[in-house]
């Protein structure tokens, strides 16, 4: 399959719990507290990237590292990159500058002591990005943000100066590039068709004919999954809102077959060679 514009495979590695939609009813306090499932659901994402030689990008809560350590060293030692989702999921407009600054931070040393080398990518949780955290993050040495989602209006997505649905990768500060999750275009805006809860909700044959579509046009596709959405079995709560609910456990029995599917019908990469194609082709 033509390799050209690239596909990257990107993995935010957090557990159920830690999701936004369940947050009315989790107390940060009860983290550890919880049945953790995802060292089981990510080496199951590994093993069938592994049988198909696929390598991507896997953005890593720091919380995550700092208690499944040898999980982190077989992500990077399987060839994917390490980048950060940072520690504790908070969304950014929720902190001060400081407090992004120290989450960031301990994130990106506790994976770097843990690779041996640098950590350059980042991507908001739920896509929380705003233009200070930008500047924050070239200050703290990563060299890409993956968290701009220009589609239409969402209730968590954050915002960034500039950005379009038809271009898929930016240099929004001098050797600092932002990378689009994709949308299939729409005038300035887009309508989301980079995972999530929308590939969980959308028949997978729409769904690859949209990414065909993206490919098309010349321009790279950026894909995004959680280690939860391919397990059914995790905890189901109460309490929570109905559209929070559906938002979080929507087609979780389909979509580890969906996954498997799309590993199939495309040839992937990861965010750093996107990038790295991405700006060679423009040299």
């Amino acid at each position: 399959m033509n390799q050209h514009p690239p596909a990257a495979m990107s993995i935010d590695v957090e557990d159920w719990f830690q999701v936004e939609n369940l947050k009315s009813v989790v107390d940060r306090s009860s983290w550890d507290e919880r049945e953790s499932r995802v060292e089981r659901n990510m080496n199951r994402m590994l093993d069938l990237m592994e049988e198909r030689s696929i390598t991507c990008t896997c953005f890593v809560l720091g919380w995550v590292a700092e208690r499944f350590p040898d999980l982190v060293r077989r992500i990077a030692s399987s060839g994917h990159e390490v980048a950060s989702h940072g520690t504790n999921h908070d969304l950014i407009y929720s902190l001060s500058p400081e407090e992004f600054r120290e989450d960031v931070k301990r994130s990106r040393d506790v994976l770097e002591d843990l690779v041996g080398q640098p950590v350059l990518g980042y991507r908001a949780p739920s896509f929380s990005i705003t233009d200070w955290a930008i500047d924050i993050l070239q200050e703290l040495g990563f060299t890409y943000d993956s968290s701009a989602f220009p589609t239409v209006a969402h209730d968590r997505y954050g915002t960034l100066e500039g950005m379009s649905s038809g271009v898929p990768v930016s240099e929004i500060r001098p050797g600092f590039h932002e990378i689009c999750v994709s949308c299939l275009h729409m005038g300035r805006r887009g309508f989301p068709w980079g995972g999530g809860g929308y590939f969980r909700m959308i028949p997978y044959g729409l769904f690859r004919s949209g990414v065909r579509r993206i490919l098309s046009r010349g321009n790279p596709y950026v894909f995004y999954i959680h280690p939860w959405e391919i397990d059914p079995g995790q905890p189901r709560l109460s309490g929570l809102r109905k559209s929070h609910a559906f938002r979080h456990t929507v087609n979780l029995g389909r979509c580890e077959r969906r996954w498997t599917s799309l590993l199939d019908d495309f040839t992937w990469t990861t965010m750093r060679s996107l990038l790295d194609d991405w700006l060679s082709s423009r040299a």
